[in-house]
């Protein structure tokens, strides 16, 4: 019997073989060919060998189910057992609780419900009682006040039986129980209107009683009044009428210091600023004396009213002085007066020069200043100087009503809120007076102030005498060799920084600094600039000739003058922020320093913010001031090196080796250059470079290394060494087959000889700049060094070993072709 399964599309149906949920195999299960779609021996093969692997893997997991069933059956033995038992105590348990325990739950919630109606009951008890108490005390309070204001008068009684019945709250005063129980045939109406009644009439007795000892200046008298309005609950009444009391003190003090002298006299000194100062100081004294007072019957901020109406009177007395000062001291016409100069000096100093021998016409003569101008120079420092006070009292002021108004914070971050101004402060008419009598003329006047001074200063500036470039003839001035100018002005500039900074006034500091930067920017360092290039510079009447002495002497105190300006500004900077040493200004492209706020600067700004832009204004100044000068003097040091130096440096090095030859014979019988001074019998010889040079070197720059400051020398010789380096390699590559190994290490030793002259000009053993100077001079050294090394050393340096490092100014290249050019053998 053959079994023929229906075809199905040319193949045979497979039976549906449906595995248990629990077989896993590890074999690849991707699709395949089953056993009943093989289609060959090798299929069929393939798929029983699959069903054989699945097979022995479900049969290993059937073995080891049928393996834990011992174990299945013991814990389950167990788990019975555990039953039972717990079957047992859970009998046992409920039996208790029935039998024992039902009982005492119920006792439990007896009391529980009894020991609550209790405490509800004692609760409604106590505020019975409570409300009793406090109508008692209500009625003891009505009628003590009664009492008190009868034929005692005993007003301070009274008024604490008010103070008293204010403790009761409000619903006890107006409810029924009270308006039952309190009255009494001797005060039949309501506790609330009682009370009323008597507050009303005790507070217009105790203000008759007050203003009756302001008059007869009763000080007991006002202050027992004073402490009486808070009992009754009229503390606003009580605040007004004692502000309105100190503020006729503030103005009877003012009125009396105003009229303190006669009208000749008030134009005299700081009389205003004086004036202005005692008002302040007596308005912080009753505010630091009275503020305790105040507070422990008031309450605390309470203080806080009686200021402002202390500010109001403030303002108009602080105004009455301002305006009398500014009328007596003609502040607005000094202001047109200002407004109407035409700096002329100045502006004609700037002209374009006139051809020699043509004088500026209109030009005031040096030293003789005219007085033109109209303005009185005194009476406008005068001026400013009473305005500096008062604007610096103004701020003291300020800061002691801000911290006094201000609550204490309890935030270290938060210390710049406690200097806020309180608004009533900020909005008053004496702050606005303030700025635009006072801030305002200020910042006017010191501008026109110090420009006309750096006027003046160019109008009467004096050039030190004496100064020549003949050493024989020695200087009659001390150095520094500056004109006059330079001290005035920066006296002025100093005195103007310190005078602002005196206000306190963050704005004033911050307006006048960058004007003094405009104006030692456009007219010193301008006047300075122009003197350079059109009275003093250094030009040679004749092709190839000098300059006239005069004229470099000139020049050389004019850069003094700016190098000096330098050095005064970071001074005056440093002693007026009280910093130990200012931040050099930073190169292109590197971070900044952070500013330094001192203490000194935090003492005269308390608040972070002011102190930290006050600190970058002055340290903007300076460095503002030195990158402008420094400009300048890189000029002007080149203008002496082209015009002085340049020209006289190719003579004094061709005379130095002079008749010098460096490749000297080692045959004792042929003759020695006669120059060299040979000496047969130890083989040295006498050093004549090196003599030569510093002759002519010392000759060309000693007489400017005394007149020029040690700052200005030094750049002048750094350009100068820089332009001799360059001509002293190029004659050492002039070399090139003119030296032998005899004659090299003579190279060595007048290079080095030459080098030490160079450097050592002008400068004291030990000056750090002779180093930074040799530094320059390094590579022609470093030449020599090659030209003189033994093949040792030589082979060590192209190895690339330590002797590498001692000529490490020249490349590969050039060391290879320093040694060539030495003759050997």
């Amino acid at each position: 019997m053959t079994l023929s399964p229906p075809a199905t599309n040319g193949h045979i149906s497979s039976p549906s073989l449906e595995p248990g949920p629990i077989v896993e195999s590890n074999e690849d299960t991707s699709p395949r060919t089953d056993i009943f779609n093989a289609s060959s021996v090798a299929e069929i093969k393939a798929a029983l060998s699959r069903l054989h692997t699945q097979e022995a893997s479900v049969t290993a997991r059937l073995d080891a189910l049928v393996t834990s069933q011992k174990d299945l059956s013991r814990e389950l033995g167990r788990l019975d057992l555990m039953r039972a038992n717990i079957g047992t105590q859970t009998t046992t348990t409920r039996s208790i609780s029935h039998g024992m325990l039902s009982e005492a739950a119920g006792t439990a919630d007896r009391i529980s419900r009894a020991v609550r109606r209790l405490d509800l009951e004692q609760a409604r008890v106590k505020a019975t009682l409570e409300v009793v108490e406090q109508v008692a005390e209500l009625k003891a309070c009505a009628l003590g006040v009664a009492g008190s204001m009868g034929a005692s008068q005993d007003w301070e009684t009274a008024a604490s039986y008010l103070h008293r019945a204010a403790q009761v709250p409000p619903t006890v005063v107006n409810g029924p129980f009270a308006a039952e129980m309190v009255p009494t045939a001797e005060v039949p109406d309501p506790p609330s209107v009682t009370l009323d009644n008597a507050a009303e009439s005790l507070c217009g007795l105790f203000l008759r009683e007050f203003d009756k000892a302001v008059k007869e200046n009763d000080g007991a008298k006002i202050t027992r009044f004073f402490k009486l309005f808070p009992l009754i609950g009229r503390s606003e009444v009580g605040l007004d009428v004692y502000g309105r009391y100190v503020c006729q003190g503030v103005a009877a003090r003012a009125r009396g210091n105003l009229n303190a002298t006669t009208g000749s006299q008030t134009k005299d000194g700081f009389f205003y600023a004086n004036a202005l100062t005692k008002l302040f100081e007596h308005i912080a004294q009753i505010i630091d004396g009275h503020g305790g007072l105040v507070e422990r019957h008031y309450g605390p901020r309470k203080m806080g009213r009686v200021i402002e109406r202390l500010q109001v009177e403030a303002d108009v007395q602080g105004g009455i002085i301002l305006d009398t000062w500014g009328d007596e001291r003609h502040v607005d016409r000094k202001l047109i007066e200002i407004k109407s100069y035409a700096f002329t000096f100045l502006v004609q100093s700037f002209l374009p020069t006139q051809r020699p021998g043509q004088g500026r016409t209109h030009s005031p003569a040096p030293g003789g200043a005219t007085d033109e101008e109209g303005v009185d120079m005194k009476e406008v420092d005068e001026i400013l100087n009473e305005m500096g006070i008062m604007l610096g009292r103004w701020s003291l002021y300020c800061r002691f009503l801000s911290e006094t108004c201000n609550p204490p914070s309890e935030n270290d971050e938060s210390d710049d809120k406690g200097l806020d101004l309180p608004e009533f402060l900020k909005e008053s008419s004496l702050a606005r007076k303030v700025n635009d009598r006072l801030v305002t003329p200020f910042n006017v006047l010191t501008t026109f102030f110090f420009r006309r001074s750096v006027e003046k200063a160019f109008q009467l500036d004096e050039a030190p005498s004496g100064l020549s470039l003949n050493l024989q003839r020695p200087l009659k001035a001390d150095p520094p060799h500056i004109t006059s100018a330079v001290d005035d002005i920066m006296y002025i500039v100093n005195k103007v920084l310190q005078q602002s900074l005196a206000t306190s006034q963050e704005g004033v500091v911050t307006n006048v600094v960058p004007t003094l930067s405009r104006v030692l920017g456009s007219d010193f360092i301008g006047m300075t600039q122009r003197k350079m290039r059109d009275e003093f510079y250094p030009r040679a009447t004749v092709q190839g000739g000098q300059p006239a002495e005069h004229l470099v002497v000139a020049f050389l105190v004019q850069i003094n003058n700016l190098d000096i300006g330098i050095d005064y500004i970071r001074r005056i900077v440093q002693n007026n922020t009280g910093s130990k040493q200012l931040p050099t200004p930073s190169k292109e492209g590197a971070q900044e320093k952070p500013v330094e706020v001192t203490e000194h600067l935090r003492s005269l700004f308390p608040a972070s913010s002011a102190a930290l832009n006050v600190s970058q204004t002055l340290h903007a100044l300076a460095s503002s001031f030195e990158s402008k000068v420094n400009d300048l003097l890189t000029d002007g040091i080149q203008v002496v090196f082209n015009n002085v130096i340049k020209h006289r440096l190719r003579p004094i090095l061709a005379d130095a080796f002079r008749d010098i030859e460096y490749q000297p014979s080692s045959d004792a019988d042929s003759p020695v250059d006669a120059h060299d001074d040979y000496n047969e019998h130890d083989g040295s010889s006498k050093e004549l470079v090196r003599p030569r040079f510093a002759a002519g070197w010392s000759e060309l720059l000693v007489p400017m290394a005394r007149i020029l400051t040690q700052q200005a020398f030094d750049r002048l010789l750094t350009v100068t060494i820089a332009y001799f380096t360059r001509l002293l390699e190029k004659r050492l590559w002039s070399y090139q087959g003119r030296v032998n190994q005899l004659g090299a290490a003579r190279l060595e030793r007048d290079i080095a000889g030459l080098v030490s002259a160079a450097v050592d000009v002008g400068y004291g053993s030990g000056t750090p700049g002779r180093y930074r100077h040799r530094e320059a001079l390094s590579r022609c050294v470093q030449m020599t060094l090659v030209m003189s090394m033994d093949e040792d050393e030589w082979d060590e340096v192209m190895q690339g070993g330590e002797a590498a490092e001692v000529v490490d100014k020249l490349t590969r290249e050039e060391r290879v072709r320093v040694r060539a050019m030495v003759r050997r053998g």
